[in-house]
């Protein structure tokens, strides 16, 4: 009893910092499914030394990359923020389908006003049938060049994955960094109505490697067992441009896309946008030794300045001298357009699939730039786009505009006057949007503003046909739906033409961002059946900050399991 009466006491007296470190260790441990795990997520600032510069950054909790996510498959996840920053902040949940959850998707002015300097918001959202890896990352400005962090959602207790176990699991989030204040950049940006500059450095997992300046010893590295095999959970979190990965060497085997199981498929190099995960097996059956692993870039379309430099992280075999020379990766050529359909080629989900052969809808989106006409008196300042006019981007030529409230709380409070619901299911007119796009900039190549959104019943089976246009240039974008997976039924190059069309209904991947081919198409389908508002729109930031996106609004169904549930009470006001 004595002994009992001590160890109560000894509890008693425990500090609440070894309580929090004591809940920090069962965080990471797998919990039972269904369980409820929380986070706290501070936005704070944090001075960091890269290429030879010192500067702050916008963080979660001053780490960078941001905390990891865990979570077992159907756990409900609740994360605190506190925006301590003078910035505004939301946070999205990339990736996860939010089932009757919209309050908390995070786009800013979409589902949520922003999170202002010295507020709270508690996201809460359950992985409902979602295992795999995703990411979380800011959702307003240009915040998630150093906002972001993996998601790792685990099967359940006792499932195993339907590949042989890895002997460890390692996250490799690619990244962009600028010397720049990136809220500061993006406004210059927006005001010069000309391009974004690129990236002063590529990123992995926050470390420029050693092409860069003053970047030697800025590396990440996997030490890894020869004979042994590894998964790495690959993210894309760059800003403005998609990339290459590649292993010196080694083989990648791909398991899984944007958190879904697909068939195995083995190659050498792989190609994300921004905003797209995929896990992948590699077996360190080379020499011993250390191998680059490389990030480059792919940029498909012309007249851009990218940044070149490959970022480097090292895959190194235990037993390998330590000042070792790297042997280099070997990434394809920035513009290998054939390189990006073979991995997307390879792509089918692990299991034929249900998807929707009958469709209630049929969008056709047309994606792309505009260079609208100068408007400003300072064109020298303002109007340093193709010709003196300033660049936009749209779907079916209309440029999104946000509205200075959320769409969600417009929609569901019934307030007038915010957006309207007459985006439209097809362009205007049809002409051969690849090779004969409209290009006598300014003068032919305009858009229309508007806070448009298309409204989809409950339940109805959803076809969106993503068709890529020539104005100013065409280019790969990598299109994501928020509050769903969907599909991805058929790509090609050129202009989608139905009678020519090829359909993989039966095991096509399951995504929620495609790439859209340069100068091609790309064909979706899913079910309606989420009840919210749900941004669809390009990930690379500059062309969203330009207009290139859109909303679905999808009704309510039936009955409360498929009825949008009423506002949270602490959700931010604008």
């Amino acid at each position: 009893m004595a002994n009992f009466a001590a160890f109560c006491f000894l509890c008693l007296s425990l500090s609440m910092s070894c309580y929090l470190r004591a809940f920090c260790a069962m965080a990471h441990e797998w919990p039972a499914g269904g369980s409820t795990r929380f986070y706290d997520f501070k936005v704070q600032t944090k001075r960091v030394t890269k290429l030879c510069n010192t500067k702050e950054i916008v963080t979660i909790n001053k780490m960078f990359p941001g905390p990891v996510v865990y979570a077992q498959e159907d756990d409900r996840i609740i994360v605190k923020v506190t925006n301590e920053t003078p910035y505004n902040a939301t946070i999205h949940w990339h990736g996860v389908r939010q089932k009757l959850s919209c309050w908390f998707d995070g786009p800013s002015y979409i589902t949520q006003c922003p999170i202002q300097a010295g507020q709270t918001f508690t996201y809460e959202f359950t992985m409902v049938k979602q295992k795999g890896t995703l990411f979380w990352h800011a959702h307003v400005s240009w915040l998630r060049a150093t906002v972001y962090g993996a998601i790792v959602v685990h099967p359940k207790t006792g499932v195993p994955y339907p590949f042989k176990h890895p002997y460890e699991e390692h996250i490799v989030i690619l990244g962009e960094y600028w010397l720049k204040d990136v809220v500061q950049l993006e406004r210059q940006v927006l005001a010069s109505g000309g391009g974004a500059p690129p990236a002063d450095a590529f990123t992995i997992n926050g470390h420029p490697g050693p092409n860069y300046n003053c970047s030697k010893n800025d590396v990440y590295k996997i030490d890894v067992v020869p004979g042994k095999t590894y998964m790495l959970r690959l993210i894309n979190a760059a800003l403005n441009m998609e990339n290459f990965f590649a292993i010196a060497y080694h083989k990648l085997t791909v398991v899984e896309a944007d958190a879904e199981y697909t068939k195995l498929f083995t190659t050498d190099r792989v190609m994300l946008g921004p905003g797209q995960t995929m896990n992948v097996l590699v077996t360190a059956d080379r020499p011993i030794g250390k191998y680059s692993m490389a990030m480059g870039p792919y940029m498909s379309a012309k007249n851009v300045s990218f940044q070149n430099i490959s970022a480097i992280a090292y895959f190194q075999y235990v037993g390998a001298a330590p000042n070792s020379i790297s042997l280099p990766a070997d990434l394809p050529s920035f513009n290998d357009n054939l390189a990006v359909k073979t991995v997307m080629d390879g792509l089918r989900s692990l299991n034929p699939v249900n998807v929707p052969k009958e469709i209630d809808t049929s969008l056709f989106v047309t994606v792309g730039l505009n260079v609208n006409k100068c408007r400003s008196k300072t064109p020298q300042q303002n109007c340093q786009g193709p010709n003196n006019g300033t660049f936009a981007a749209s779907m079916n030529n209309i440029t999104f505009v946000k509205p200075t409230v959320s769409i969600l709380e417009a929609y569901y409070k019934k307030i007038d006057g915010y957006f309207t619901e007459d985006f439209p299911g097809a362009p205007l007119k049809f002409y051969d949007f690849v090779n004969g796009a409209p290009n006598n900039a300014p003068n032919n190549t305009q858009a229309v503003n508007g806070t448009r959104t298309k409204v989809l019943e409950f339940g109805s089976r959803i076809q969106i046909i993503f068709q890529d246009t020539g104005t100013v240039t065409t280019e790969n974008h990598p299109i994501h739906l928020h509050g769903y997976s969907f599909y991805v039924v058929g790509y090609g190059t050129g202009d989608f033409d139905p009678q020519t069309a090829n359909f993989n209904l039966v095991d096509p991947p399951y995504m929620n961002t495609i790439g859209v081919p340069a100068g091609g198409w790309a064909v979706i389908r899913f079910v309606a059946d989420n009840p919210g508002v749900w941004f669809m729109h390009c990930h690379l930031d500059v062309h969203q900050s330009w207009g290139l996106g859109a909303v679905l609004i999808v009704e309510n169904g039936k009955g409360e399991l498929e009825t949008l549930p009423h506002p949270p009470a602490d959700l931010p006001r604008c």
